[in-house]
């Protein structure tokens, strides 16, 4: 298997759904992994027809009976982002329409979330328009992944179970055996990120790289904070988009001493020029998950693709089952 090849985990015990009101459908921004999800919890993706008229309008019936029925939707509001979100907010629509009993949204990826605060005046918080919208849309509950800050949990008024593809990451990284690792967090804010992470990677020391931002994508590194001289240093975050931020902070780790650097991160946003930044040689691996679809034409050779389906289908089941999804993380 290839390092661009999607890695699945198999389940360690077999899932398989007898209750015929779980149902699942996928909207069109990642079908693979609604697939692998379905195929972990043992049952199909549910009958729809998603279409655009003529002008771009989307368009979405259910194509079974879902009354009383508990459904999960999954879609990550990833590019084109717009389209993505709207389409799951018409799915929602037309569940609610349907009579189904409990309606969760599946995001794997939560589109607009970089926009969680207010920072100057005159400017939107788009992580809290897009809670309300799903909401007002007519969703019950919320199974999001990764999001970019936890307090996006709070912006909803329905339950949000926030999971993460950590796991996937982290067992792959055990079975490399690699020797003196450095955790480091590429900014101040992602310092309890790479704090949890090194802690669940036998309690790996932690750096942290002081950085100044002067402008969205554009990221100026200044310094170390921590020991990473000969060491397999591990860049860890939450995406990787343009790679600029991840890119400069591994040039600056090889600078420091560090003989080995691994780039980390739950969603590969991979927006241009990423796939150059980070094909260049700076890194021995770029790992992320498949909560965001990569296409060919963005796979490199250092790129390591693991799926995240088993996490999503084992917290949907344990969510249906009314039992404990936090468990699963500690």
């Amino acid at each position: 298997m290839s390092r661009s090849e999607t890695l699945t985990r198999q389940p360690s015990f077999p899932t398989v759904v007898n209750d015929n009101r779980l149902r699942l459908f996928s909207g069109s921004s990642n079908v693979q992994l609604s697939k692998e999800v379905a195929r972990y919890l043992g049952i199909d993706i549910g009958p729809m027809v998603s279409k655009r008229f003529a002008d771009g309008e989307l368009y979405v019936q259910i194509q079974e009976s879902i009354r009383g029925c508990d459904v999960y939707l999954i879609q990550p509001v990833c590019r084109p982002v717009n389209d993505n979100l709207m389409e799951l907010l018409i799915m929602v629509d037309a569940c609610r329409r349907a009579s189904a009993r409990q309606i969760t949204a599946v995001l794997p990826y939560y589109g607009y979330a970089r926009a969680d605060r207010k920072t100057a005046g005159r400017e939107s918080i788009t992580a809290k328009l897009v809670a309300n919208l799903i909401t007002e849309a007519g969703a019950d509950r919320v199974l999001a992944m990764d999001l970019h800050s936890a307090q996006i949990q709070g912006y909803f008024d329905i339950p949000v179970d926030h999971v993460y593809g950590t796991p996937a990451i982290l067992d792959y990284l055990r079975t490399k055996d690699l020797s003196d690792v450095v955790v480091v967090s590429p900014d101040v804010g992602g310092v309890a990120r790479a704090r949890a992470f090194a802690k669940k990677l036998n309690g790996a020391p932690l750096a942290i790289i002081d950085k100044r931002r002067q402008a969205h994508n554009v990221a100026e590194v200044m310094n170390v904070i921590g020991d990473v001289k000969n060491k397999t240093a591990i860049l860890v975050d939450d995406m990787i988009d343009t790679g600029g931020t991840i890119t400069e902070g591994a040039r600056l780790l090889r600078r420091e001493g560090a003989r080995q650097v691994y780039a980390c991160a739950t969603h590969a946003v991979f927006s241009p020029p990423a796939v150059d930044r980070l094909s260049s040689g700076v890194f021995e691996e770029v790992i992320v998950t498949n909560t965001i679809p990569v296409p060919h034409d963005k796979q490199f050779d250092q790129l390591t693709v693991l799926s995240v389906a088993n996490v999503l289908g084992e917290t949907i089941w344990r969510i249906h089952e009314d039992s404990s999804v936090s468990s699963l993380f500690n």
